[in-house]
C-alpha cells in the first residue's frame, strides 16, 4: 500500500443510511414474519452495516462502523424512517429497487476504491467491491430466512455490482480521479440494476439434463485366450 485511502465519514454514512432505510422498508412488508419494531430495525441496521463490515474484514481492518459513534445512530434512525415510510415505499414499488441500486453502487465504489488504494491487484479489488456491494443484501435475506438474492434467478443483482466495480478499476488504471471514477461506478451500477429490473434481464437459468440423457455404455469384456 502506498497511499492509504481514507473513506470520508459522510460518504460512508450516506451509504449506511440508504442501506438501512432500504433494509427496514423491505423487511416491514413481510406481515407473515410477525416482526416487531426491534426485529425490523435489526434487519435494517444489518443491511446498512453488512457491506462495509465485509469490505473491512477482507482488507484486514477494524470495521469503520466500530470506529465512530455516528454509525449506529444513523443506521437506527434510517431503519426507523424506513419502517415509517414502508407503505409509501411499497406503493411506489420502484422506489425499493432504486434504493437497492443506489446502495449497490455506493458500497461497490467505496469497496473497490479502498481495495485498490490498499495495493490489491485489479481482480481481487473488483471482488472486494462486489462483496461490499451485495453484503448487506445477503445479511438481510439471511435474517429474513429468504433465498439469498444473488444466488437466485433475478435481475442481475451481483452482475450490476461486478460491472460497476470493473468500470471503476478500469478508470483507475487510466489514472482517472478516484472521486470521478467512484461516481461513474455508482451511475453504471445503478443503470445496469434498474434497467435489468425494468426489462427483466436475467442470466440463463440452470437446466437439468432430462432423465436418461446420460447413459453409461458398458463394453463387453473380452475373455483372455
Amino acid at each position: 500500500m502506498t497511499d492509504a485511502f481514507v473513506i470520508p465519514l459522510w460518504m460512508d454514512l450516506v451509504a449506511v443510511a440508504i442501506g438501512s432505510l432500504q433494509g427496514a422498508a423491505f423487511a416491514a412488508q413481510f406481515r407473515d414474519r410477525r416482526l416487531d419494531l426491534l426485529g425490523v430495525a435489526i434487519v435494517g441496521i444489518a443491511t446498512g452495516f453488512g457491506g462495509g463490515i465485509l469490505r473491512d474484514l477482507l482488507l484486514n481492518q477494524v470495521p469503520l462502523a466500530l470506529q465512530s459513534n455516528w454509525y449506529l445512530p444513523v443506521a437506527t434512525v434510517s431503519a426507523l424512517l424506513g419502517m415509517l415510510l414502508q407503505r409509501l415505499v411499497h406503493r411506489l414499488s420502484v422506489t425499493i429497487n432504486v434504493l437497492d441500486a443506489v446502495m449497490l453502487g455506493l458500497f461497490g465504489a467505496l469497496g473497490t476504491t479502498k481495495a485498490l488504494a490498499f495495493g490489491l491487484p485489479v481482480v481481487p479489488a473488483i471482488f472486494v467491491g462486489a462483496v461490499a456491494a451485495v453484503g448487506g443484501g445477503i445479511l438481510r435475506d439471511l435474517l429474513l430466512n429468504l433465498p439469498i438474492s444473488i444466488m437466485q434467478v433475478g435481475s442481475l443483482y451481483a452482475v450490476a455490482a461486478i460491472v460497476g466495480a470493473t468500470t471503476l478499476a478500469v478508470l483507475d488504471g487510466f489514472g482517472v480521479n478516484a472521486l470521478v471514477a467512484g461516481i461513474v461506478c455508482v451511475v453504471v451500477t445503478f443503470g445496469v440494476r434498474v434497467l435489468a429490473v425494468a426489462f427483466h434481464w436475467t442470466l440463463p437459468e440452470q437446466r437439468h439434463l432430462p432423465t436418461g440423457a446420460i447413459r453409461i455404455v458398458r463394453r463387453p469384456r473380452k475373455d483372455a485366450d
